[in-house]
């Protein structure tokens, strides 16, 4: 799927469960590193930060079985590790 800046927060919580996929286990990642450099900038501001906050319920509640969230960078951005 191509990231626009009017790809919905729905789409891009969809795009950043299936990337988990594709991690190896005991790998460490921030929700940016789910997605190209690229198409990380085109999502606007806003949305990164509520995808950030989406993503860290999902990880809290249904991902708990997958997903380890393991504290924030020095930037504030949540850290986690595929189980």
């Amino acid at each position: 799927m191509r990231i626009h800046s009017t790809t919905s927060l729905e789409e891009l919580t969809c795009i950043s469960k299936e990337t988990i996929k594709e991690l190896n286990s005991g790998e460490e990642f921030i929700v940016r590193d789910l997605f190209r450099g690229f198409e990380w900038n085109r999502i606007k501001k806003g949305n990164r930060t509520k995808l950030g906050s989406v993503f860290y319920s999902f990880a809290t509640n249904e991902g708990k079985i997958s997903i380890l969230p393991l504290g924030k960078t020095p930037q504030n951005q949540q850290r986690y590790q595929k189980l």
